[in-house]
């Protein structure tokens, strides 16, 4: 049986309700890589007419995200976390260079934080990873990319902080 947008967001929901703790990321980490071998799922929310960011599901009482992005171009991010908040990255097609970064100073409201590159790895179409509160991260992209991702809660009504490379 394949996924519909109900029936996944119902799964972490449920996933998030049991454990709201790492170990429940974990397992809704391991759904979203289901996720991603679901073509007819993907190729409905991950496919041409796809924003860069799109929230196709907002959860009313755990304040969870699912997004659907499609980025086009070659772009490399700043590095960044999210907040207060958790995401969880599901690489759908094309390739993601990651990079973890190392918090060498603090980051401070009008003040960024000191980063240093601590690790590189590519994210390919299947994988997904968990970026917990605090982990600095950011992704360089060389061509398009579809991405399935999970955010604890809406991160554009968050405010962050900045954070760049020392």
């Amino acid at each position: 049986m394949g996924f519909t947008l109900e029936s996944f967001a119902a799964d972490v929901h449920r996933i998030l309700k049991e454990d709201p703790n790492r170990a429940g990321r974990e397992k809704v980490r391991a759904l979203v890589q289901e996720a991603l071998k679901d073509e007819k799922f993907i190729a409905t929310y991950v496919n041409d007419n796809t924003p860069d960011r799109q929230i196709i599901y907002e959860d009313p009482e755990l304040g969870f995200c699912v997004c659907a992005h499609v980025n086009r171009d070659a772009r490399e991010a700043n590095p960044h976390d999210h907040g207060s908040s958790w995401a969880i990255y599901g690489q759908a097609f094309g390739e993601t260079e990651m990079s973890d970064w190392e918090v060498i100073e603090s980051a401070a409201e009008g003040r960024p934080g000191k980063v240093r590159r601590a690790r590189v790895y590519a994210l390919k179409p299947g994988m997904a990873h968990i970026y917990n509160e605090g982990d600095v991260h950011s992704p360089k992209r060389v061509a398009a990319t579809g991405l399935l991702r999970i955010e604890g809660k809406n991160t554009q009504k968050m405010k962050r902080l900045a954070y760049k490379a020392a």
